[in-house]
């Protein structure tokens, strides 16, 4: 009876529901900047982060989430503090090629040419993505327009099989018109939605989702599964049970796990409840085993190339 009870159990702890829990995880998103001694030094600030975090988003200390998390590798998003400065990123590459990959911050002051020019750089660098933040252009600019550094960089990533990752802060909407632009001028490039979009779960966010929806008819279009404390309204918080009725189900119903892909906004993440290791758990137990396998890291890995964590 004893042997019985220990093969019922081997059974159950290597049944298909619990090897989905301890797949590859690969973050999607997050950041990383100097701490106060490093930046007074060889890493600068462009714009001072939170006084709150400002000593703790250095890659050892996300290695330490990562490791409380079963977080295998990440894809580090050039953070606004240091701007269009790289080396900070690069040098995190550097030094744990295994665990980090690298988005860079698009500069749209650059001509076309010299933005293609500092997009080539980079991916020689080892950057395999490139993000778009809307708000850095100037008022009235867009993103898709003919002639722009944009667009030259944005079709110019179809030929680099180098993703753009599209930050709508301030509301999909705003910038749905330009998203489809972009998509219509450059089919072939591979165009990333941080953050569910930035649909937040009020009216204004319910009628962008259905935009956001929309855009999962065309194959180029991924969505990160990340930050999902940046989408609540007023009666959802974590572990986000409306967030996962009302925005995570319909996105896999309509992209499906193909694209879709888990992501943490580290270091903000860790001033909300259930921190860094509360987040990846919540999306994990969201998914069945068949989702997670894309979810967790198959769909980071088709689009920015394997991790050998």
């Amino acid at each position: 009876m004893r042997l019985l009870s220990l093969v019922f159990l081997a059974g159950a702890i290597l049944s298909p529901e619990a090897a989905a829990f301890s797949m590859k995880i690969i973050d999607s998103h997050l950041h990383v900047w100097a701490d106060k001694s490093e930046a007074e030094s060889d890493f600068p600030y462009d714009q001072p982060p939170p006084e709150s975090l400002q000593n703790v988003a250095t890659p050892e200390a996300l290695l330490e989430q990562m490791s409380k998390a079963e977080v295998d590798g990440a894809l580090i998003v050039q953070p606004i503090n240091h701007k269009y400065d790289h080396s900070y990123v690069t040098n995190a590459m550097k030094k744990y090629p295994n665990k980090f990959k690298g988005m860079m911050l698009h500069d749209p002051s650059l001509s076309p040419e010299m933005a293609v020019q500092r997009l080539e750089e980079l991916v020689l660098s080892g950057y395999v993505g490139v993000r778009f933040n809307p708000y850095l252009w100037s008022e009235g600019d867009l993103m898709s327009t003919d002639d722009g550094a944009g667009l030259a960089v944005y079709k110019r990533c179809a030929d680099l099989s180098c993703p753009v990752g599209v930050m709508c802060f301030k509301g999909l909407e705003l910038h749905y018109d330009d998203i489809l632009a972009l998509i219509n001028k450059s089919p072939d490039t591979q165009l990333v939605l941080d953050h569910l979009g930035f649909c937040a779960l009020n009216d204004k966010g319910d009628k962008a989702f259905k935009q956001l929806l929309t855009l999962s008819k065309y194959p180029n279009v991924s969505v990160k599964v990340s930050a999902l404390f940046r989408n609540t309204g007023p009666d959802d918080s974590f572990p986000y049970d409306r967030i996962k009725t009302q925005r995570f189900e319909p996105l896999l119903k309509s992209f499906g796990p193909g694209r879709l892909m888990v992501g943490s906004d580290f270091p903000y993440v860790l001033e909300t409840k259930g921190g860094y290791d509360g987040a990846i758990n919540t999306i994990k137990s969201w998914l069945s085993e068949d989702d997670a396998e894309d979810v967790l890291f198959g769909t980071a890995e088709r689009l920015f190339g394997k991790w050998n964590a």
